[in-house]
């Protein structure tokens, strides 16, 4: 039977307790534990709106207010020392609320007044989102930074380019770095674009038809730091778009980590050796003392496809769902603690392994071959006034019989070039081509891998970035985040 001394937030009706089986099922305190600084500061301003608008007695208000700090102070002591809450409310909400009573008594019960777990559990999780997505914005700008450092430091590298996994033209090293920094500076902007539609307070929505006692939505919205209101009542509660669209480009994320990992990891190789990563980004074999494994970014590679799996889940929970509010929706707090917690560790051990690696020049220098400028070859001959497709096909030629002879491009008699093609012009002219760095040179124009191209998508990108810099998801929330965790929060806000 249901204690009649005890007001939970629902259950006014109910002769008997859940079962254990649904206790189990529906109880979400494990996870939702982590909103309790959300779901306090939520509360507050709700007092504060309810006193503001005359539905809250002063002395209760004070009560309240009061109450909420030491509450406030209690579970983050617990969950210090412990790591999680045991009471035996089923949610973060009703523990606050029953911490509440135990601390003010009969005030407490007017903290509910005209909110629904609803519109509070929507607005708690949009608030954590804000203050939690910046962690995410400066791990990825950390990264693009990290890459275009490098490449600005190994500007001279010259490494084979790869299509299919086969050696295909020699590019700058740099040129390989930039084309992941592009793709993740492309990710901080995505990021960033969220923002205005996850800005949007869900608060005075109630169960799903709205408040029904006259509150000031925009001022209660601002006062917890959001731009505006949900418009809606019905969608406010229902909606987990910002949810989806987070978890989207999570796995987008993702997927850009994994691949650049899945380069390092081949060009880490025995096989290749272009880069050795630092130990401290490296692990052993318990049988094989000799082994170095990148398991660091190989957990990277994994967690795409689980990141990509989140994404995908989240949409089949939400497929379907008739409005408003229904209980499946209670899985979306696991599911975003989950792969926001996975991506950020995958952005700084993605960071760390760059940052600390070995690029070998010599063995990049020496994974190179001449046939790689084959096409190089056939772009002198298109200056000569040859159509592409004839060179195209008289240097298909010129292999052919580079093999038969037991020769490369390089080591070819020059009598035999001339013999398929005249065009190819004097001996010294044919043997000036072969060169990397004249190679790499001939792809100027813009966003090529010759050098002066190289150096402007690094000015264009270090340009970039401090833009990115200034126009932050907000950054007092940076400033918080960068404290915690070390970084000097100066260096990305200006």
């Amino acid at each position: 039977m249901s204690n009649p001394d005890r007001y939970q937030l629902w259950g006014g009706c109910f002769f008997e307790e859940p079962s254990a089986v649904l206790r189990r099922l529906n109880d979400s305190l494990s996870v939702d534990s982590r909103l309790y600084r959300e779901d306090i500061r939520g509360s507050r301003a709700w007092a504060d709106e309810l006193h503001r608008s005359g539905h809250l007695a002063a002395e209760d208000h004070g009560d309240i207010q009061r109450g909420l700090v030491e509450v406030e102070k209690d579970i983050e002591e617990q969950l210090s020392s412990t790591g999680r809450l045991l009471d035996p409310e089923e949610d973060i909400h009703s523990v606050v609320e029953s911490r509440l009573g135990a601390r003010v008594g009969a005030a407490a019960l007017r903290l509910h007044t005209a909110r629904s777990r609803n519109d509070q559990s929507a607005t708690d999780t949009r608030l954590w989102m804000l203050a939690s997505l910046p962690a995410l914005d400066i791990a990825l700008k950390q990264l693009v930074e990290v890459l275009v450092k490098r490449a600005s430091d190994e500007l001279e590298v010259i490494a084979p380019g790869y299509t299919h996994l086969q050696r295909a033209q020699p590019i700058r090293w740099s040129h390989f770095l930039l084309s992941y920094a592009w793709a993740l500076r492309d990710d901080v902007a995505r990021l960033e674009e969220q923002h205005q539609r996850l800005s949007r307070c869900p608060l005075g929505s109630g169960a799903l038809a709205g408040c029904a006692l006259p509150i000031d939505r925009p001022r209660l919205a601002r006062s917890l730091g959001f731009d505006d209101i949900t418009p809606n009542s019905m969608f406010a509660v229902a909606s987990r778009d910002h949810i989806v669209e987070f978890l989207n480009w999570a796995s987008l994320c993702g997927l850009h980590l994994s691949r650049l990992s899945e380069d390092l990891i081949i060009y880490s190789s025995q096989e290749f050796g272009i880069v050795r990563f630092s130990d401290q980004f490296s692990t052993g074999s318990s049988l094989m003392p000799q082994k170095r494994n990148p398991d660091g970014l190989e957990l990277v590679r994994g967690s795409a496809g689980l990141l990509l799996g989140d994404s995908f889940a989240f949409s089949c929970v939400l497929k379907g769902l008739p409005s408003t509010y229904n209980k499946d929706l209670q899985s979306d707090k696991e599911i975003l603690f989950r792969s926001y917690d996975r991506l950020l560790d995958c952005l700084k051990v993605t960071t760390g392994s760059i940052s600390t690696m070995e690029v070998v020049a010599s063995r990049a220098l020496a994974s190179l071959e001449p046939g790689m400028l084959a096409t190089d070859l056939a772009h002198a001959l298109v200056r000569r006034g040859v159509p592409f497709r004839r060179a195209h096909h008289l240097l298909g030629a010129v292999l052919r019989r580079a093999r038969a002879l037991g020769h490369d491009l390089q080591t070819l008699p020059y009598a035999e070039y001339v013999a398929i093609c005249p065009e190819f012009g004097t001996e010294e002219e044919l043997r000036g081509l072969f060169s990397w760095e004249a190679s790499v040179e001939q792809y100027s124009s813009a966003g090529g891998t010759a050098r002066q191209a190289v150096l402007q998508q690094l000015e264009t990108t270090k340009y970039r970035l401090l833009s990115l810099r200034r126009s932050t998801i907000n950054p007092e929330f940076h400033k918080l985040m960068a404290q915690a965790d070390g970084i000097p929060w100066k260096k990305y806000i200006s």
